[in-house]
């Protein structure tokens, strides 16, 4: 075990920090990325933390995530609700994968209770903020232990 994440971040996560806050906290995109690198340090995890608002580019960074990581913690953003391309894409990575949103999309608008990928993924973590993401680290080290 290589012990190597990728954490996948998909559309508008880049303008974390300036775009509603009541959702998403006041937590830059950066200082997130900084907080993360720091807490898989601590955990003996190397991680890799990408952005993109492009459905493609997360598609072809998932698939190259088949050769290169261990497990994918994504924030697939609005592309939860709308993407087959990544669902098709994280169904094909056979290793441990976690879903993560800052809000609870169940609590908000109808059209984003609804994700393609939830099915497919080893689990979950929604509506904990910028936490989630430390949480998925941590829940990431313990999957791959096993």
């Amino acid at each position: 075990m290589n012990n190597k994440i990728i954490i996948i971040n998909g559309p508008n996560l880049n303008l974390l920090g300036e775009r509603e806050q009541s959702q998403y906290g006041s937590i830059t995109f950066d200082e997130l990325k900084e907080n993360c690198l720091r807490k898989s340090k601590e955990l003996g995890l190397k991680v890799n933390f990408t952005q993109s608002n492009i459905e493609g580019e997360i598609v072809n960074i998932i698939q190259d995530a088949r050769k290169n990581f261990d497990g994918i913690v994504i924030n697939a953003a609005a592309f939860t609700h709308t993407s087959v391309a990544i669902r098709d894409a994280l169904s094909l990575f056979k290793k441990p994968i976690i879903e993560l949103h800052i809000s609870n999309i169940y609590k908000r608008e109808e059209f984003r209770q609804k994700s393609l990928i939830s099915d497919i993924v080893t689990g979950g973590i929604f509506g904990l903020g910028s936490e989630g993401y430390i949480l998925a680290i941590i829940s990431m080290q313990n999957l791959l232990k096993k």
